[in-house]
């Protein structure tokens, strides 16, 4: 089975058609790890395409959380909150009722789907191999997928030593040796100074990771968060993947 698996697509739809349009005909299935919303100017555009991928799975992300669990917005960083506090007023009453039901993790066909962490799932960021070997000590199942952190990585461990691998796109990654933590980066809102919406293809087949990239019409997201009066740092970082 072939699994497109998506993660922090922030309410990007010319980034979400764009990893679809790509990645056509590769998958059979599709597995979002969080944050549909946030951030950008397409909320339930964005939900209401992700509901209707045949054979689809999703998990919460903080952002999709904190609109729905009544949170206090302002414990967000200021332009965060500022596109919380938007996308509250705009979301439909059939938008808010799917991101209520998710839940914040999931075990299924032998791999664990969570946003954040395995400890923590819609709060802590794995971006270095000591906190990824904290997470291998929760992880039951052979193969881990988060987001958050919106920078594909490779974290492998093999019972002693944790490790990170590089990451390309031009060969898969044979993950038949170790257990691994995968993160497809971010479709909607890349920060590893790549502004290519960022996505993964998993083999469970063949055990292979592959990290794929596409351009989208940057321009067109930005025009419309400009519409949408949400913040210039916002806006400005799509530019520079950052």
């Amino acid at each position: 089975m072939k699994i497109l698996v998506i993660a922090d697509i922030h309410a990007n739809l010319h980034a979400l058609e764009a990893v679809l349009k790509d990645a056509k005909d590769t998958y059979d299935v599709t597995w979002c790890l969080g944050d549909l919303v946030g951030y950008g100017p397409y909320p339930n555009e964005c939900i209401q395409i992700v509901r209707e991928l045949p054979d689809f799975i999703c998990i919460s992300g903080n952002h999709d959380y904190a609109i729905v669990a009544n949170m206090d917005l302002s414990t967000f960083n200021p332009i965060a909150y500022q596109a919380l506090h938007w996308t509250q007023n705009v979301l439909t009453a059939e938008s808010n009722h799917f991101l209520a039901k998710i839940e914040s993790t999931m075990h299924i066909n032998s791999v664990t789907l969570a946003h954040g962490s395995p400890n923590n799932p819609l709060w802590e960021y794995i971006t270095d191999t000591n906190i990824a070997d904290q997470s291998f000590a929760n992880i039951r199942d052979k193969l881990c997928l988060v987001g958050h952190t919106h920078i594909p990585r490779i974290f492998s461990h093999d019972g002693i030593q944790c490790n990170e691998s590089t990451v390309n796109t031009t060969t898969p990654f044979n993950l038949s040796k170790r257990q691994y933590i995968l993160n497809p980066g971010s479709v909607g809102q890349p920060r590893d100074h790549n502004p290519l919406a960022a996505y993964g293809i998993l083999d469970l087949a063949k055990h292979t990771w592959q990290q794929r990239r596409v351009a989208y019409d940057i321009r067109a997201t930005q025009d419309q968060m400009m519409i949408e009066q949400l913040p210039e740092e916002l806006i400005i970082r799509l530019s520079f993947g950052m």
